[in-house]
């Protein structure tokens, strides 16, 4: 299904009209190392343990706005949030093969990480029994915090999008996997807030939310990252205080993008008048989604 979306208004580089579509994609994962990015295992780990964390919570995205689309009336945003469901739907499938068709081949169990990210999308942050009032407070608490993640990965998928991934000898199916999900996330960068908006989620409620969502955003690819480091037999694992050190080194070398740019990504939110526009460009986008090799090959 195509389903219309405005892009960003830059004037310099505005497509017009773009079509929010689930694009299918096709990638062959025989013989990617471990270290996809052999001068930066670290950064590697890191990256790859958003294929453990991604699927639940993508599928969380998808089961929340399941939920509140019979209360919206507004058939520009049912079409949007549609449009949004269909590519959150092939973001966690497609992840989910990596961890099958990728770990496995070295040995690595997701199984732990997963089950707790499953605890944490479907118990902690899933739908609550109660009376209808409770009912609905609940739905508008996790739109607001699907709304919070959704700044964070356009702003990943903005950074994925620019950054030299290749000087480390990233491998290219690997690098297409997560710039084609990057650039999918800049494109639709606008329907979680305008969701958001909706159902009456107002500047009070997006700080806390986001004063929550950025420690455990952080603290999960963190842990997912340690997790990884421990069963690989080719990296030490010396603790979260050393592993820390050379993520921090990694950031500092361009193999992922810095804490303090992504704080003052998130502080951005704070500002009254924030909306997603000027996070990334829709016309680098649907470019690089144009030409990415996964959606070629299943377009074919």
């Amino acid at each position: 299904m195509k389903l219309l979306r405005r892009a960003a208004r830059r004037p310099d580089t505005d497509p017009g009209q773009v079509a929010l579509q689930a694009r299918n994609v096709t990638f062959d994962w025989s013989d990617v190392a471990l270290h996809w990015m052999p001068a930066e295992p670290v950064a590697s780990h890191l990256i790859s343990a958003l294929n453990m964390l991604l699927p639940e919570g993508e599928r969380m995205f998808c089961a929340t706005y399941r939920e509140a689309l019979p209360f919206v009336k507004d058939e520009k945003l049912r079409e949007d949030m549609l449009g949004f469901i269909g590519q959150e739907s092939m973001h966690a499938s497609t992840h989910e093969k990596v961890l099958g068709e990728v770990f496995a081949a070295h040995g690595i169990d997701p199984g732990p990480y997963v089950r707790q990210m499953e605890y944490l999308f479907r118990k902690t942050l899933g739908p609550r029994g109660g009376d209808d009032r409770v009912v609905r407070q609940m739905l508008v608490e996790r739109i607001a915090f699907i709304a919070c993640l959704e700044h964070f990965f356009a702003w990943l998928g903005d950074w994925v999008l620019n950054a030299d991934l290749e000087k480390f000898g990233a491998d290219p199916r690997m690098a297409d996997l997560f710039r084609w999900h990057g650039a999918e996330e800049v494109e639709h960068r606008n329907v979680a807030h305008d969701v958001a908006v909706y159902f009456g989620v107002g500047y009070v409620r997006r700080c806390a939310s986001m004063i929550l969502v950025f420690p455990i955003f952080l603290t999960l690819v963190v842990r997912g990252t340690r997790f990884l480091v421990q069963q690989d037999p080719e990296l030490p694992d010396h603790g979260y205080p050393r592993l820390l050190g050379k993520v921090f080194g990694a950031m500092w070398r361009g193999a992922l993008p810095g804490v303090p740019s992504l704080l003052v990504s998130a502080l951005s939110t704070f500002q009254p008048g924030y909306n997603p526009d000027s996070v990334g460009s829709t016309a680098q986008s649907v470019a690089y989604l144009a030409k990415s090799p996964a959606a070629r090959a299943a377009a074919s």
